[in-house]
């Protein structure tokens, strides 16, 4: 069990700074983050979680620093469908509708799917229905040869960016689930050729191939910007755009 002054330089060091450097960020002094860190002083939980706020320690993570220093967790996690996340719930609902006839769904921090909008519904219809089974991960669904593996033309590209994506997550907050997903399904290789490359100006768009037609989409990735549940913390809502008109045409009919 680590204390929270441990805890606490973990993330300073995991963000790169410096005590002096977190000291002038949080407005206290350099040698209180010191004590702190070294455990010669016990910070209350204000203090924590203004340090926390400063080193973008998920809502998860603050509360085991909490718990670590003695106190209670602050922030809750309940069920998206709790009626205390009901507006939550219904903006989500709203964003994913209000985007159709374009697909949008809702992972949460493991990648597994949350919410989808009926524009997703098709290209599930060729999936081997165990990997539709709950929990529906989306990186193993996009991936795996019984899933949309076979209809992604450049599924090399769509790997590096999954790659590139959960490294970064990795990087900011080590999850041990998270890290198995990424040794069984984007482990490094000596060099990934599954489907062509695509040369790219602006995104990397992942293109579908459906019916015989090519379908080029790009997407954006939304979160709640100053969310108090764990739950709403870890979700994001990532919606799909066609990227030429081809595709848009065949959303739209």
């Amino acid at each position: 069990m680590h204390t929270v002054g441990e805890l606490l330089r973990q993330w300073r060091q995991r963000r790169g700074l410096s005590q002096l450097d977190l000291s002038i960020a949080a407005d206290v002094s350099a040698r209180h983050v010191s004590l702190v860190e070294t455990g010669k002083s016990t910070p209350s939980p204000d203090m924590i979680l203004r340090l926390a706020d400063q080193l973008h320690v998920p809502l998860r993570d603050r509360n085991r620093l909490l718990l670590a220093a003695g106190f209670a967790p602050r922030y809750p996690q309940r069920p998206l469908d709790d009626s205390a996340l009901s507006a939550a719930l219904d903006a989500v609902r709203r964003v994913l509708r209000a985007h159709e006839p374009y697909p949008a769904l809702v992972f949460d921090r493991r990648w597994n799917i949350v919410l989808t909008n009926r524009a997703i519904d098709p290209f599930f219809a060729q999936v081997a229905p165990d990997l539709l089974r709950p929990p529906v991960n989306l990186v193993r669904l996009g991936l795996d040869p019984r899933g949309l593996a076979p209809l992604v033309v450049n599924l090399a590209d769509v790997r590096a960016v999954f790659r590139s994506r959960i490294s970064r997550q990795l990087a900011a907050a080590p999850d041990p689930e998270l890290t198995a997903l990424y040794e069984e399904l984007l482990g490094p290789a000596p060099e990934d050729t599954t489907g062509q490359r695509v040369d790219a100006d602006v995104v990397i768009p992942m293109i579908l191939r459906i019916g015989g037609r090519e379908l080029r989409l790009f997407s954006t990735i939304t979160t709640f910007g100053t969310p108090m549940d764990i739950t709403i913390d870890e979700i994001a809502i990532e919606s799909y755009y066609p990227a030429d008109p081809q595709s848009a045409a065949y959303f739209t009919r």
